[in-house]
């Protein structure tokens, strides 16, 4: 798709979601990491397990989408290149037909054994959700010459290691539009501007239903969590309505 058309993504976590999004026509489906916090009410990713990745995976991966389903490897999952190909496995066996792990050059034995094993895989460059607790706190990426070179250097290994793919997330738009240039694969956006060959977003972001509040990169999206406490609202009035407590003549 890198070059003919836009490669739209966007993250499900169970059943109804994934059939939403195939029918809705979008191309990769990504059960990502993110379900921390938006279903699990974790503060960041890096609580987030195998256990956890692989039931949500079976739940979406029943949904048999017509989009390509690709799922994150969590924090910790893929610290030596065996355990990459380790757990890579277990989410294919719960039905992924990708995984997604964070990092550029410092990932790369890992990738290169995913690539080795057979393994579909995308990169994930930029901020790294998974560091957050390192780093701090989350913050855009690119706005130094190192973090220039670096993310340079990191896109042209990822894609030489053998990715479909590589998301680019919080990085500046002028750099992202470069990286999108040198990589011969499609790189999908999140937050990193026009430039991409294309954009992925957290699906309760985009609808509007994510706790807390809406990242600043989702310039469009529903107000799905106001309407449905409106209607939740209305249906409490109206059941507990004095003509509706009345018992049956």
């Amino acid at each position: 798709m890198k070059g003919r058309e836009k490669v739209l993504a966007l993250t499900a976590y169970d059943f109804p979601t994934a059939q939403l999004l195939s029918e809705s026509g979008i191309p990769l489906i990504l059960v990502g990491d993110s379900l921390g916090m938006v279903v699990l009410g974790y503060p960041d990713t890096t609580h987030v397990t195998m256990a956890d990745m692989e039931h949500h995976v079976r739940a979406v991966a029943r949904a048999r989408p017509l989009s390509l389903l690709a799922a994150d490897l969590p924090y910790g999952s893929y610290t030596t290149p065996k355990d990459a190909v380790a757990n890579a496995q277990r989410l294919i066996n719960a039905g992924a037909e990708a995984v997604k792990a964070e990092g550029g050059r410092s990932i790369l034995p890992q990738l290169n054994a995913l690539r080795d094993s057979g393994i579909p895989f995308i990169g994930h460059l930029g901020m790294l959700p998974q560091s957050v607790n390192i780093e701090g706190g989350y913050r855009i990426k690119g706005k130094t010459d190192s973090e220039h070179t670096a993310l340079v250097d990191d896109c042209k290994a990822v894609c030489q290691a053998g990715a479909c793919a590589i998301v680019l997330e919080l990085v500046t738009a002028s750099v992202a539009a470069e990286l999108t240039s040198v990589s011969s694969v499609p790189t999908l956006g999140i937050g990193s501007g026009p430039g991409c060959d294309g954009q992925i977003l957290v699906t309760t972001d985009l609808l509007g239903l994510s706790p807390g509040f809406i990242p600043k990169h989702v310039k469009f999206h529903g107000q799905l969590r106001d309407q449905a406490k409106e209607i939740i609202r209305e249906w409490s009035l109206r059941i507990c309505q004095p003509e509706n407590q009345k018992p049956p003549s």
